[in-house]
């Protein structure tokens, strides 16, 4: 396969600009160059000096687009697709009413097929490349999901979703149904491709001890997979909680009592935290994903973005669709930018993009494989508009730098601001 140079500014990251000054930690271009070769990023730099050094690769000039990694979603549902930005529910009700009938619908196979279609080509015109889902218990879910993601190239990350309790009669399993069946995917999908298996209890509420440890298990039986789950994403939820596991300590402690508590785990949501919580997380090194379109969407709260990465703490950004009332990566960072600010912190745009990309990426533990433009990494590449409407284009003409050039696209744009969407190298977005 021929070389690909791809030109535009470019921004990629050297540090976490949340531990780092914004001028080391990002580095950005306003003539630069990625080259692609084998579906991977092979240099990155200066358009003139990429195009002396690769005479014969083929160019695809973006003019001043902004060149970027593929934004990683790390927390989200493709089975609720179809009933994205239901109305007017609390989270319990809102599982109960929208939630598990859609999931019961995933019994069948064609369905579980056409919707993780719908979900990862929803998501490639959003330039997010890779996501991270809770599937359904039904494991033709699973099975169609990653199958989907090998059509497109894309690397995800998913897991049968377990519960065998508080949920209606046609989506529970059981404690040994769900090892079973969790076992039998990882075997048959993990580490194949691009694919990454989470083992997935639902959250607490959802399974029983015996469950959880089933689950804890599995992950000690292999710990080279991701786990995720939910944690202290609404009050009343914590109080079921508690009612659930009177001898636990606090949430985080049903999780850690039953092995489910690891630097490999994903903790969404996380906005009530106690300090014992904190001081645990940051201990073993789990990460905690912020769903802000979604905490905004189902009254939930909002979350401490700064006292979190204070304490060192992996923090990964995501839609929480369907909860997230949005696809786009673009709409959530936006989200996270004014959830931030209602506790008295303006997220810069750096830092903002730091999170839908590589930030994400740590918390999957794919640093250097996906969300970064970095040599090795894969060549999954969104290409951003910043003028994509008349509204953000009247504003960036006024931008004294890249950063108040970009910002505009953050707070306000969607998919028109994807010019492209690049995956293992390849173009993935029709032109107009």
């Amino acid at each position: 396969m021929k070389d690909t140079l791809i030109f535009g500014q470019t921004l990629a990251f050297q540090a976490d600009p949340f531990q780092t000054p914004i001028a080391d930690a990002a580095q950005t271009t306003s003539h630069g160059g990625v080259l692609i070769r084998g579906g991977k990023i092979a240099a990155v730099g200066d358009a003139d000096t990429l195009r002396a050094q690769n005479p014969t690769a083929r160019i695809i000039d973006h003019g001043t687009h902004l060149i970027t990694a593929g934004f990683v979603d790390a927390h989200m549902h493709y089975p609720q697709t179809a009933m994205i930005a239901s109305w007017g529910k609390r989270l319990i009700d809102w599982l109960n009413t929208y939630t598990f009938p859609e999931e019961a619908r995933f019994a069948d196979p064609a369905y579980a097929a056409d919707i993780s279609a719908r979900t990862l080509d929803l998501a490639l015109a959003h330039g997010t490349t890779t996501l991270t889902s809770f599937c359904t218990i039904h494991p033709a879910s699973v099975t169609a999901f990653f199958d989907a993601a090998e059509a497109r190239r894309m690397a995800v990350v998913a897991g049968k979703t377990c519960m065998d309790r508080n949920a209606p009669d046609d989506l529970r399993d059981t404690a040994q149904t769900a090892y079973d069946d969790s076992k039998t995917l990882i075997a048959a999908h993990h580490g194949k491709g691009r694919a990454t298996y989470a083992i997935t209890p639902r959250f607490s509420p959802t399974s029983t001890p015996d469950q959880l440890a089933a689950m804890g298990a599995l992950w000690a039986e292999h710990p080279e997979t991701l786990m995720q789950t939910h944690l202290s994403e609404q009050l009343d939820e914590i109080d079921w909680v508690r009612g659930l596991y009177p001898t636990a300590r606090d949430y985080l402690d049903t999780y850690e009592a039953h092995g489910l508590l690891g630097a490999r785990g994903l903790y969404g949501h996380a906005i009530h935290l106690e300090p014992r919580e904190i001081d645990r997380l940051a201990e073993v090194g789990g990460a905690v994903v912020h769903c802000p379109t979604s905490n905004t969407f189902i009254g939930s709260g909002l979350f401490d973005m700064t006292g979190l990465k204070a304490r060192q703490i992996t923090v990964g950004l995501a839609t929480d669709t369907g909860g997230g009332s949005s696809f786009s990566m673009l709409r959530t960072m936006a989200a996270a930018y004014e959830v931030a600010q209602l506790r008295g912190h303006a997220l810069h745009p750096a830092q903002l993009m730091w999170l839908a990309t590589e930030g994400s990426a740590r918390a999957l533990h794919m640093s250097g494989q996906i969300g970064s433009l970095t040599v090795g990494a894969a060549a999954d590449i969104a290409v951003l508009d910043l003028a994509s409407t008349p509204a953000i284009a009247q504003r960036s003409a006024r931008a004294a730098d890249l950063w108040e050039a970009l910002f505009p696209t953050l707070m306000m744009g969607d998919d028109r601001a994807i010019a492209q969407t690049y995956v293992a190298g390849q173009p993935v977005k029709r032109q107009a």
